[in-house]
Formats: C-alpha cells, structure tokens, sequence
C-alpha cells in the first residue's frame, strides 16, 4: 500500500515538472520535440504483445466484476438471470403464435435465431457462473466466505476444542483473511472469546499500516482459552453501535443455544442496520455447523462452513450461485427440448431461412444419458434411517413441540359461565370478556373467553416462525436427489418393482438413472433388499432378499443397466413374485414395504390388485408405495397395452390402493414433484402454523383495539362525562300514594324498631297510669349505661317476623309476631376466590391485604371447625369417669393445636377447598415468579410515581458493577418509562453524582440517556451513603429513595439514622433499602432499619436461582407434597411475607387432603358394613 501510495506521488510530480519549464536536451532536433498530452497512468497495461494486452484487460474485467460487488446476494441482482432477461418468460415472449389454415389449430413458432441467441447468452451466465464459484472458493474466501461491510467487528472462537489441535493452521488461515479482505475495510474491532471474552482494542479502529500490524501480530498470540462462551463476547461487541458487519467464527459448538443467541441480537440490534455473517472452521462435527446456520437464519444473516475432511462447503453466498446456475441449466434443457422437436407434443416449430418448416423428430428418441451414467455407484453411507413425514412429524410436529394455539392459550381461557337468577327469573351470561378479556372460537366450535397475554403470543409466534423454516428445509430435503423420485424410504426390508414395459422404452435412462440415485443415497442403510423388474414377463435381480453391501449394490447397477423394455404392464405377477417370494416370512418381521415405480395403469383390474393387496398387507406391517412417473405420450409400434387411462385417472386409480394398504403416494414428471403425501403433511403442518399465527395476530389486535376504546374513555373530559351519565340516567318516577298497609309498616318500624318483642302496642302514646307525671331527667351517664344494656339484651333476644295483614271490617290492619329460638352456629362453606388476572404494582403487605388466606376466608380451621365441633368429656358419678358425647363416634376426629376437635364436614366440601386452595397457590406461585423476574429481582417493584435511585460505586462494587448497571438498565425501560415514573439517578462512593438537577419524565430520549450515563460508572473510594441522602432529600416532589449498596457506610450507622430522622421531620420521604452480594450481617440489619423507620422495604435478591427453580416445579408437578420443592429463606420483605402466606397455604392443603382421606375411609368402611 505504501508503494502504491509513493506511485501515485510521482506521477503528480511528474505532470507537474512536465507543466512547468520543460527543455529538451541539447542536440535533439524539431521533429523530435513530441509532447504528451492526453497522460493517462500505466495500470499495468502498457506491454509489447498485442496478445498480452488482451489478457491483463480481461483481468482488469474479472477483477472489477468480483471486486466492485462483493456480495453474493448484490451481485445475484446484477447478473442472475432475471436482471439479464434470460428466464422463461424472456423466452416466451419472443414466440409467434401462427394459425394452421388446414386444421385451425395453433403452432407455437421460434426463429432459429432467437433460440440460437437466447442458447449463446445462456452459456455465457453459466460460464460466469463457474467462474463466480471457483473464485469463492479460493484463499480466505473458501474458509471464511466473502466479508461485507465497511466497519467490521470478528468474533474469533479459541475454545480448546477449537483451537488446540490445529493453532498454527487456524492463525495460518486467520492472516489469510486480514491480508485478503480486512485490509480493504474502514475500521476493525477484534474479539477473541473462550470461557472469557477480550478485545484486542477498547473501540474500532481505523484502517492503517500500524493497526494491520497490530492485528497480525495479536492473531499470532492467540491461545486456547477454555469454553465457547460466545454470549460474553456478543455482549462485549454490540455494545459498539459504529459497527456495521459482524463476522461470527467459531470452530466448536457455542456453550449456548442457538435460540438465546439469536434471540439476543435481534434485541441488541433492533433500528441497526448490522449484518451477521457466521462462519464454521473447519469442523468435522455437523452439530456446529447446524447450530450456526440456524443462527444466521433467524438474524437475516449469511453462514459459510467448509470442512477440509469431507471437502464440502455449505455456504449462502454459494447457494445462490448455484440456484441461477441450475436454472440456467433448466432453460438449456428447454432449449434442447424445442430444438428436438420434443415440447408440448412437438408444438414447436422453427422458421429456417425465412421459411416455415417443421422438424420432423423420431416417434422414438432415447434421451442423452447423463455424464458417467454407467459408471460405478458412489455410495453414501449413512447410519440413520429416513423417516416418512407421518414418522417424522411426531418428533416434530406441532403437537409434538406443543406448539397448538389451543394449548398455549388453554391456562388462560375459560368458557362463559350461564346459571340462573332467582331474583330475576331467568338465565344471564358472565360479561367478564368485556372487560379483562378476548372471545376466541376454541377447535371444538365453542367460544370461550381468554386472557390476551402479548408477550406469551409473541414468543409463541417466534416459534412457529422457527419452524416453520425447519419444515420448509424439510421440504427441500424431500425434493432433491433420490427422494424427489422415490420419497423417503424409511423401512428396513425393501422390494422394488420397476416397470420396463415397451411404454417406457423413451424413459428407460430416466428409470436407471432414479435406481442408481436410489441405490447411491439410500438403500446403504437397509437391512435387505431386491429389484424386480416387470414388462409382460417378470425379472428379478436375486432370487431372494440381500443385505445392501457395496459389492451387491455395484452388482445391482450393472444389472439395472442391462435392463431392456419390452412387453406390457403385468403388475399383478410382480406383485405376486414379491409378496409369495422375498416377502414370504413377513409375518415375522416389521419395517417392510414394496415401491412400485410404474408410468400407467397395470394389466389388471384396479379392483382386482386393491382387493389381492388388501389381503396381503392385513395383519402384518406391510405397506405398498406407488411413486407414478407421467409422461406425455407413449410408442405403441409392437405392444399396445390392454388397458390406457389419462393421468389423472392413473393417480386417482394408484391413490386408491395405496388407501388400502396404508402406504403412500407419489406422483412426479419431468418438470417437478406434482403430488406427495409427504410434502402435503408438511405442508399442512405449515399452513396450520400459519393459521395459528394468523389468529394470535387477531387476538393481538382485539387487545390493542378495546386499550385504544379505554384510553379513548379516559381522554374524555369529566364535564362531558358528567353530561352523558345525566343524559343516559332515566328519570326518578314519582313515588306513589301510600296506602293504609304500607302507612301501617312505617309506624310500626318508626316506633317499634327498639323493642320489637313486645306485644301489640297502640298507635298513639298514653301514660302507664292514672295520675301522669312528667319523668325525671336523667344523666348522661345513665342514658349511656341504659343503651349498653338494651343492646346487649336485643343481641341475646330470639329474632321476630312481622306480619301485617287487613281485617275482615273496614281497612283496619292486623299484626302478628313470630319468634324464632337462636340458630345454631352452622358450618361455613367454602367460597369461590376471584384472583386477579394480571399482576398489580404494590407490595406484598398491601397485595396480602386482599388476597390473603384469611381476606379470602380459606383459612382451614375456621371453615370446617365450628364452636361445637371440639371433642368434651364429663365425669358421670356412677361410673366415676369421664364418658365421650352420645354421637362422637360417628365423625372423624383429628389434632388440632393440641386440642382433639371432629370434622363435622361433607367430602364434597372438602374437594371444593382442596380446588380453591391450588388455585390460590398457582396465583401465589405467579406472583411470586414475577417478583423475581426481570428488574424487580434485583430492585424489587418501585411503587411510587417521583423516584431517585442511589447507586453505590464505591471499590466494593468493582466485579460487580457490569452486572448492576445492566439491571439498572433493565429497571429504566421495565419499571420507570414503562409506568411514566419521574425519576432520577445518583451514583456516590467518595463523592455524590447526580445525572440530572431534577426528577424527569420517563420518555425515550429521557431514558436513553439515562442508560448512557450509567453504562460509565467506575468503581472506586469509599461508600458515603449520608452526602448520596443529604442530596437526594434535596430533589423537589420527591416520594421514595430507592438506595443499592453492598456494604455499611463509611460514616456511624446511628449517625445516619439520626439525620434521617431529622430529614423526615422536614419532608416524609419513604427510603427503600437494596441489599446486593452483601454477606456482612451488621449491614443487613442497618438497611432493615433504615427501611423500617422510613416506612419503605428491604430488599435483597438472595436465593432468587433456587426460588425460581422451586416455582417452576410447583407449577409444573403440582402441589403434591408440603416439604418438596422448598423456598429458600428470603429476606426481602415481599418475598418473605409472599413465601410465609405459601407455606401456610401449602399447610393448608397438606391437612385439607388428609381430612378428605379420613372421610373416605370412614364412608368405605360404613359402606363395607351396610353391605
């Protein structure tokens, strides 16, 4: 480069000098003064030899070709054929369509020249074609596939798997790359990753002399390091936002999944424009290779893995050569076609010299064979069976992955409950839907209502779009080589039948050609197998059934060669040679089928094969493939055959036995697959999922319409609200005229509500006796003693009804008063929970206030123990002991806190509570699962609407600070912008920062810097908690102090509570304490108390792994056992006051099944009695 750069140099000073004074040397003539005036630099074109001119111009073409697009997919759009009006359709559209005046018919007519023209071109793209693949597989190309982009960050794997049997080779290879493709980038940025990952420079740097040799001399000492931990340096290299191509080497397989992976850039480089190019080294294994390629798939990038030992490569940029290449090749088999006279029935015809002439081709023409067609089989050996798409999609299959709608939605959907009111003498409907959820048609035609979770349905759609690509690889696998003709032969005893009648003499190296790809991909794995071929007569190549070894594989293909056609179609004789012959024992064996590959109809009749083959395949694992092969047109010279039926009466015929006989049909020509039971299984797989994805996108858009009519509510200003509740109210009635009853109710009620056990009293007040006196007013002190006694005698009175009713004269009114003895204290039944349905922002102590066991009145002992359920004795003096109640036997009795109580209870009840109680347990369990998700794992849930969070950055905090400030990150977007949270943000170790002067809205460019300035934290100093306080008090409208440490502070503990102290008398502010990786017990309790004092929490995310591992168990397992999984010992308050309220419920549940035990032995032991 330097010495290019010194060139150039001097060809400037050079024009300049020849500009300026220029003088000839003394003694040259006139004629000799020649100046130069149009200069152009040499380029390496100025030569001697008119030939070698040519060459290095050809040269300078080739190199502008492949180095001006170094894209494959740009230089496809360039120079594929659709760019350069070379496909089908080009072709068509040059025809002639001429009218036959003999017969009116239309012939399709071509020039010789267009068709000669259009041929030239063609050969002239797959050349370039060729060219285009030799040069990819060149230098650092053919290992590492064509790098684009300008500003290009490499992530070199150096696992010990990796690296250490083969270094030298790998950095040998690794320079290769630099001194080829990197050194003609802008920037660089080199990662090298094992168990840790580490940059060779802190930022991308530009391309010079010195960075390349930096780069070089860092290959050279590079060292295996462990694992393959490429997670960590994903992490370290899109942090980079500058970067424009990301180059993925790795040599083993990634300690993580290819899901996680490709799940994390996607997220890391949403509005980016960032192309992944992955790439495998040289890996024997086909586990990496797969994993990497199902990566760049899912991120829209380019793969390229090539393996020395097999010297194959599998690359993108390849595929798509190689895909123009082959349909280039198509269209010169087309073009074959017409010049033969062969297409569409001989439609075509050329015009040669001016004139219409017809080519007048052969009624029979053999096809050209393919190259090296009677050469010996390259056989393919391969130790897994190929499964059939019915096998196969039970591995696979929607159902299999539990991948159904229906199943992921079924935790959350219910069916509308509709039950009949008294009051209103008729049946209602819930109208929960309306309000909290979406009504969705379920796949037995009902409709239930159901809970739209998006996060779930995007998940769930992401999925599906993964396999939806596995079944459309599958699909492309299905459609080449041996199985486009034959399907995937999955069994292990194989017969094959081939038709050599004198119809497929035409097609006869078609038919060799399909049984040697058979031979070569797929008969290697077999356990046995044999060919017969069948024309009038029936050859077959053993006598009996072979393994499938190479010696008798070669031995079949030379048998297959000397196949001749002749004679017609007698399938039913080989039918019989297969099935009474190799087939004889197949009774004793499993995995056996015949495949019958056949142009027509057979001999016989179609009832008479379907009933014979009905009968064999019964009662045995024995199955018949039918793999029809439709040609155009048949040579009916000699033998014509008995029976002829158009091709879709053939398929519908053959499609009809293979019903019977529970095998599978396939149907292909010469231009493609037309019909295959294992594609349609795929295919209806694929437009299920498609399906599925369709309605979640439904579901998605019924949610985000009814939260659009509900902001749509709240935007609504309250006069106007005010207005319509006015307008839409109906209008009070008028009361109507009282009559002497109800008059009657309300004097009786206003004058007798105090003492309603009396009798009849009169209307009207009189004095108790003959002389009246005016009572002595009493003190206040009585009138108060006087009520408490009234009220405590009402309390103990029997209740009364009052009845009123009119008497026989006039409209005189009766009463009559009831009394009732006091109830008995009845057992309580078990009521029916409503849970929330979406987690509510609060804390425990406050989510416990109405949701607890005792708030839901399920605590157990109050539910099925009253006050005369307790177990008594009394002493009866003439049998000087204590005897048991009359009827104590007859219920169950149990321990309960020391005291022997009876379960006066029904086993329905008991089921009922057992229900409700696993019911608030999953809830239980969920809340307690979104506590430790996300940031709220590591800073709990934030409450208030105006926060500041104080971070400590003090030295204490240096190995862990990556990890704060990426929860921090989390708890920005998850939390604060989330819920439009004012907040802000103070880091403090020996010194206080604070990122703004003021709270903030949590909008996205608010949040957005927020994330920037807490991504260069750095820790140092001490941790001088009381100056972060001092100035975080200082915020105006500031609610809560969310404050993170790991440690005491650097001042007294009690010092800190006593200014907290005198703050809080000033502005009450609620301090919530963060405990991380702090072990010192003395710490622990000073955020405890600082948090108690100042009415907020502590929190710390101690044993949140095992937690979540024992939710999920719940969860999954079910409640069965009270000791197992258990909870780790939280010390966060919401976690702790949640983890109690599960122990307590899992108690609950524990004796609930014990008591329902207890009764079921009692009822079958009185049942066993009865009987």
């Amino acid at each position: 480069m330097a010495h290019l750069l010194d060139k150039e140099l001097f060809f400037k000073n050079w024009r300049t000098n020849s500009d300026s004074n220029f003088t000839l040397p003394k003694g040259r003539r006139a004629w000799q003064n020649v100046s130069i005036t149009d200069f152009q630099e040499d380029n390496g074109l100025l030569v001697t030899n008119i030939n070698q001119t040519q060459d290095l111009l050809r040269l300078r073409d080739t190199a502008i070709l492949f180095a001006g697009l170094k894209a494959t997919d740009n230089w496809v759009k360039v120079y594929g054929l659709e760019n350069k009006h070379l496909t089908l359709e080009n072709l068509i559209k040059k025809v002639n369509v001429v009218l036959n005046a003999s017969d009116g018919t239309e012939h399709i007519e071509f020039t010789k020249e267009v068709v000669h023209d259009f041929e030239t071109q063609l050969l002239a793209a797959i050349d370039m074609y060729d060219k285009r693949i030799q040069w990819l597989l060149q230098g650092s190309r053919k290992m590492f596939g064509v790098i684009q982009g300008s500003r290009i960050g490499v992530l070199i794997d150096t696992s010990n798997i990796s690296c250490k049997p083969r270094l030298c080779e790998f950095q040998r290879d690794l320079l290769s790359l630099i001194d080829e493709q990197l050194c003609y980038m802008k920037k660089l940025y080199f990662v090298s990753f094992g168990t840790e990952a580490s940059s060779l420079w802190e930022q991308p740097q530009a391309i010079s002399v010195n960075v390349l040799h930096e780069a070089r001399q860092w290959v050279q000492d590079l060292k295996p390091s462990g694992g393959c931990n490429l997670l960590k340096a994903l992490k370290k290299a899109l942090v980079i936002k500058e970067l424009d191509s990301l180059v993925i080497i790795v040599g083993s397989c990634p300690d993580q999944s290819s899901g996680i992976l490709s799940d994390y850039i996607q997220q890391c480089t949403v509005g980016r424009n960032l192309v992944v190019h992955t790439v495998t080294y040289d890996c024997s294994s086909q586990v990496p290779p797969d994993v990497v390629k199902s990566m760049a798939e899912d991120v829209g990038g380019s793969y390229h893995c090539y393996s020395t030992k097999r010297e194959d490569c599998d690359s993108s940029d390849l595929q798509l050569v190689l895909c123009e290449c082959q349909k280039a090749n198509h269209l010169l088999n087309i073009i074959n076609q017409i010049y033969q006279g062969k297409m569409v029935d001989s439609l075509f015809n050329f015009i040669k010299c001016g004139s219409i002439e017809s080519l007048q081709v052969s009624s029979v023409i053999s096809l050209p064979k393919p190259p090296q067609h009677e050469s010996p089989l390259v056989i393919q050996s391969t130790k897994l069976l190929a499964k059939s798409s019915a096998e196969w999609l039970k591995t696979y299959g929607l159902k299999a992955k539990k991948l159904s709608l229906y199943r992921v939605l079924a935790p959350n959907a219910f069916s509308p409950v509709e039950e009949f009111v008294p009051v209103l003498q008729k049946t209602v409907s819930s109208t929960l839907h309306e309000k909290v959820m979406t009504q969705f048609e379920w796949h037995d035609g009902t409709v239930k209502n159901v809970h739209v979770d998006p996060p779930v349905l995007y998940d769930y759609q992401k999925q599906l779009g993964r396999i939806v690509r596995m079944y459309e690889r599958r699909i492309d696998w299905l459609s080449i080589g041996s199985r486009r003709i034959w399907g995937a032969v999955g069994e292990r005893r194989v017969v094959i039948l081939v038709d050599v009648s004198q119809a497929n003499s035409i097609y006869i190296i078609h038919i060799q050609h399909s049984l040697r790809l058979l031979l070569e991909e797929q008969m290697s794995s077999k356990d046995c197998f044999n060919i017969i071929a069948f024309g009038s007569s029936v050859k077959a190549w053993q006598p009996e059934m072979v393994p499938p070894h190479p010696d008798n594989l070669q031995s079949a293909w030379k048998w297959v060669l000397t196949l001749q056609c002749e004679g017609t179609r007698n399938v039913m004789n080989a039918l019989r040679r297969a099935v009474e012959v190799d087939l004889q024992e197949k009774d004793k064996h499993e995995s056996q089928s015949i495949y019958l590959l056949t142009t027509g109809v057979p001999d016989q009749e179609m009832h008479a094969v379907c009933s014979y083959m009905t009968e064999v395949c019964g009662g045995c694992n024995l199955q018949l493939h039918v793999c029809l092969f439709s040609v155009n047109g048949f040579p009916f010279d000699e033998d014509i055959p008995p029976r002829y039926a158009s091709p879709n009466e053939t398929a519908a015929a053959f499609k009809e036995i293979v019903q019977f006989t529970n095998g599978r049909f396939h149907w292909f020509g010469e231009t493609g697959i037309y019909e295959s039971d294992d594609i349609s299984l795929i295919l209806s797989e694929m437009e299920k999922a498609v399906s599925y994805s369709h309605k979640c996108a439904l579901l998605v858009e019924s949610l985000r319409q009814r939260t659009r009519g509900q902001l749509g509510n709240q935007s609504i200003p309250e006069e106007d609200l005010e207005k319509q509740e006015k307008k839409s109210k109906p209008q009070k009635l008028s009361s109507p005229k009282p009559t002497a009853l109800s008059l009657a109710r309300m004097s009786l009620r206003d004058h007798h509500d105090g003492d309603r056990n009396g009798s009849m009293k009169a209307l009207l007040w009189r004095p108790p006796s003959a002389n009246p006196e005016i009572p002595s007013v009493q003190s206040l002190k009585d009138v108060f003693l006087l009520r408490r006694k009234h009220n405590s005698k009402s309390k103990k009175h029997p209740d009364v009804s009052l009845s009123l009713f009119y008497t026989d004269k006039g409209k005189n009114v009766g009463a009559v008063y009831k009394k009732y003895s006091n109830p008995k204290c009845l057992r309580k039944l078990v009521p029916k929970v409503i849970l929330p349905q979406e987690e509510e922002i609060c804390s425990s102590k406050e989510w416990l206030s109405k949701f607890s066991l005792k708030k839901l009145k399920l605590e157990l002992p109050s539910l099925i123990f009253g006050p005369e359920s307790r177990h008594q004795k009394h002493m009866v003096g003439s049998l000087h002991k204590q005897v048991s109640a009359k009827y104590c036997d007859i219920f169950p009795s149990v321990e309960m806190h020391g005291i022997v109580k009876h379960l006066q209870v029904q086993l329905k009840d008991l089921e009922d509570y057992i229900e409700q109680m696993e019911k608030v347990l999953r809830c239980y369990v969920r809340r307690l699962q979104w506590l430790l998700s996300g940031s709220r794992r590591l800073f709990g849930v934030i409450l208030e609407a105006n926060v500041c969070l104080l971070i400590d950055t003090s030295g204490s905090m240096d190995r862990s600070l990556e990890q704060v400030t990426k929860e921090l990150t989390s708890l920005i977007w998850e939390q604060l912008r989330k819920n439009n949270t004012k907040f802000n943000l103070i880091s403090f170790a020996e010194d206080v920062e604070v990122w703004q002067e003021c709270l903030v809205e949590a909008t996205d460019e608010a949040c957005h810097d927020a994330t920037q300035w807490v991504s260069v934290f750095r820790a140092h100093g001490n941790t001088s908690i009381l100056k972060a306080l001092w100035r975080a008090f200082s915020l105006q409208d500031i609610e809560a102090l969310y404050i993170l440490t790991d440690g005491k502070p650097d001042t007294s503990c009690n010092l800190v509570l006593k200014e907290i102290e005198i703050l809080r008398k000033k502005r009450a502010v609620t301090i919530h304490t963060i405990s991380f990786n702090c072990t010192d017990r003395g710490a622990n309790d000073f955020l405890k108390k600082l948090a108690f004092r100042t009415g907020g929490r502590y929190h710390q995310c101690h044993g949140d792994v095992d937690g979540q591992l024992a939710a999920h168990r719940l969860l999954s397992e079910g409640f069965k056992d009270e000791d197992d999984p258990v909870f780790p010992l939280f010390e966060g308050d919401d976690l702790k006051k949640l983890a109690e309220e599960i122990a307590k419920a899992r108690s609950y549940l524990t004796q609930a099944r014990f008591f329902k035990s207890l009764l079921e032995k009692r009822n079958s032991s009185q049942k066993r009695q009865s009987s």
